[in-house]
């Protein structure tokens, strides 16, 4: 029984496919590359159907795959052939092009490397044009003839009966023979070469130009951060997505063969796909298919330092995963009893999720004592009146250079999205000599995958219970409406209303003074009581300084107070509530110096002093 015909073979008639069913029963000469009997029967069909047809032959001569494409493609599927490095596949290559020229595509070119052809032959005909044939092999150098086009030779044009009496056998024989002995000399490739990506995003009509290109670009930023080479962006109009493809069938289509041409391993789209639209991506393009939440998840992973950070992204990974393990779905989670759930027990998709389902639960757990840590931390620090000032804004903007500047944290700063992840909290002193402390918090980014919102909400509640916000901003960025309106939109989901705000307009070190100067009087209007800072220079920090100290409550007063020791328990109320600053134990009374907010200075009116502390007594503890 002949080989079966694979491809797109829809609509062809049963003569058409029983004539190429007949190629299998073809040979030719070890001498020939292709025989003019198979070259006439494939341009027949072809021209027949208007379809391209492609033939694998091996170095046998014998037929050992027919594939029918579309009219401009066809797919070089996968062949039974050698892969070796130091030989070809021992399989060619020879398709058609109806209606249009010979010259072998990009995409035929990449075929050779993809599937290790020994060549790659394109037949081009039509009703008004003779028949040509060229003949395209990886460029090694090779002494004979032929125009050299980068890392590819194209041998032609052919005619029919010049091909089958052509050296292009002695040709591919003599440069394996090469490659081998290049191969041997070659130490072996050891070293781990990043991904390469191609991204792509979907504008839809509400959606400016300006502000998809700047989605995308923002993509390839997260992509260089996580170590992945962008070889090509795609942005495609549509009213909505595509609930099967997100981007389209066709347009899908179009990036498979972009990834082949650019030998592409990674498809990142700019917005989360479901699981459905993740699959269908990765089966009509051949390679890995990913989205902006994953890309994100995969940086955290990589910056995440300290173990609360660490079991928040661990969380927020897992509750990605959980609906995108692939079987036969939740179906399964009710086996145990009841016609239909009887059989072997569970599978090994429902024992993944059993699993995944416990260890999230076994983190919500760990990150619920972390979050009453904090909230033991917060009170402590609420008894004690010292005031929390948090530093929050877009990935990027500076946070973390301006902790370091304000107090030293000597934490890592780099010019990269999402550098530092693990909050840190640092003290800092006001201009008014009050003690402050002051966390710089995870960034924020458009787009934020919402199982990052849940996951870090033990983190996030810092920002709610902070006295302060310092909302960062980025100046000199294009985006800079579009990421201000993002951590806005998030600040209000976290219900962040009562806390005052100061915009801090950061990196004005970036700009000149012409465009300084206009970008302060546009922004002080649409925001009142901003600062404009550069936190690498450390210019307008004095003047930051100065607005915390006016924001934050609980202004502290100098008291100087005898207390009897009949009284001595406002004492211990001091040390909670206020800062002391000196204290004498004397004969009939304790006198002491603080630094108190109003209500503790109300406690201490009654027995406030106006002269300074004497000092001269023994029992002086300071």
């Amino acid at each position: 029984m002949p080989e079966n015909v694979s491809g797109n073979i829809a609509g062809l008639k049963n003569s058409q496919l029983q004539r190429l069913e007949e190629l299998y029963t073809m040979t030719t000469e070890d001498s020939e590359f292709v025989t003019g009997d198979i070259l006439s029967l494939v341009i027949s069909v072809s021209a027949e159907t208007n379809r391209e047809i492609s033939v694998y032959i091996n170095r046998k001569g014998k037929v050992v795959d027919v594939s029918v494409g579309d009219k401009s493609t066809v797919t070089l599927g996968e062949v039974k052939c050698r892969r070796s490095q130091r030989r070809f596949s021992g399989v060619r290559c020879v398709h058609t092009h109806p209606g249009g020229s010979a010259m072998p595509s990009d995409v035929d070119l990449s075929a050779l490397d993809a599937l290790n052809l020994d060549a790659i032959a394109s037949v081009g005909f039509g009703s008004d044009q003779e028949t040509e044939i060229y003949v395209g092999m990886r460029n090694h150098a090779e002494p004979y003839p032929g125009d050299s086009s980068g890392n590819y030779i194209l041998y032609g044009p052919y005619s029919i009966s010049a091909i089958s009496d052509s050296s292009l056998m002695e040709i591919i024989r003599m440069t394996e023979k090469k490659i081998s002995g290049k191969a041997s000399a070659m130490p072996p490739d050891t070293a781990e070469h990043p991904e390469r990506a191609i991204l792509a995003a979907v504008k839809r009509r509400a959606d400016s130009d300006e502000q998809a290109a700047e989605s995308l670009a923002e993509l390839a930023l997260l992509a260089d951060t996580a170590g992945v080479k962008v070889l090509y962006q795609a942005i495609q109009p549509r009213m909505r997505p595509d609930p099967a493809t997100y981007i389209g069938k066709g347009k899908a289509r179009e990036l498979g063969l972009q990834a082949q041409v650019l030998k592409a391993d990674l498809l990142i789209f700019d917005d989360e796909l479901s699981p459905a639209q993740q699959r269908n991506m990765e089966e009509i393009t051949g390679i890995k298919t990913v989205d902006r939440t994953t890309l994100i998840l995969d940086i955290f992973a990589r910056r995440a330092r300290t173990m609360e950070g660490k079991l928040q992204v661990e969380l927020a990974q897992l509750n990605y995963l959980l609906p995108r393990l692939t079987g036969k779905g939740l179906v399964l989670s009710r086996l145990g009893g009841g016609i239909g759930t009887r059989g072997p027990g569970e599978t090994k998709l429902e024992v993944d999720r059993r699993r995944i389902r416990k260890r999230i639960t076994d983190l919500k757990k760990e990150l619920e004592a972390v979050r009453k840590n904090r909230e033991l931390h917060r009170a402590r620090r609420k008894r004690i009146s010292i005031p929390v000032v948090s530093i929050c804004g877009y990935t990027n903007s500076g946070k973390s250079t301006l902790l370091n500047r304000l107090t030293g944290a000597g934490i890592l700063a780099e010019d990269k999205l999402f550098a530092t992840l693990d909050p840190t909290t640092r003290q800092l002193k006001l201009p008014d000599n009050r003690p402050a402390l002051i966390s710089d918090t995870v960034g924020f980014i458009n787009k934020i995958p919402h199982h990052l919102i849940a996951a870090f909400r033990a983190t996030l509640e810092e920002v709610i219970e902070s006295d302060v916000l310092l909302h960062i901003v980025d100046i000199s960025h294009q985006a800079m409406d579009s990421q201000m309106d993002s951590v806005n939109r998030l600040l209000a989901d976290l219900g962040v209303y009562d806390s005052p705000i100061i915009t801090v307009f950061n990196k004005i070190d970036k700009l000149d003074q012409a465009d300084r100067e206009r970008a302060a009087d546009l922004w002080r209007n649409r925001f009142p009581g901003s600062v404009f800072i550069s936190a690498k220079t450390g210019q307008g920090i004095d003047k930051l300084l100065e607005m915390i100290s006016l924001n934050l409550p609980g202004r502290m007063t100098r008291v100087t107070c005898r207390i009897p020791y009949s009284n001595a328990s406002l004492v211990s109320l001091f040390h909670d509530r206020a800062r002391v600053l000196q204290e004498n134990y004397l004969d009939h009374y304790i006198e002491i110096m603080i630094d108190a907010d109003e209500e503790t200075k109300a406690l201490a009116e009654e027995f406030r002093v106006t002269d300074s502390l004497d000092g001269g007594n023994t029992n002086a503890k300071t």
